[in-house]
């Protein structure tokens, strides 16, 4: 198995910053899919359980980039 190959500084953050938003993006998209599911009373549905966890995921990555200041 070969070496894995560096990226360039470059690379690097813009490939954070295209992950960072991807992240922001899907904990904005399951907080409305939450949302719907909770203006139709479904909050006990295995679809909104599922959203929550995810939601609950996405926002501990969220806070270690705040914790290391990449937020």
């Amino acid at each position: 198995m070969s070496a894995p190959v560096r990226q360039t500084p470059e690379k690097r953050l813009t490939a954070f910053e295209a992950m960072l938003s991807a992240v922001e993006a899907q904990y904005a998209d399951t907080a409305a899919q939450m949302e719907k599911l909770k203006a139709a009373g479904r909050v006990k549905s295995a679809t909104y359980r599922q959203l929550f966890a995810k939601k609950l995921n996405l926002q501990d990555m969220l806070t270690f980039y705040e914790v290391y200041g990449l937020r």
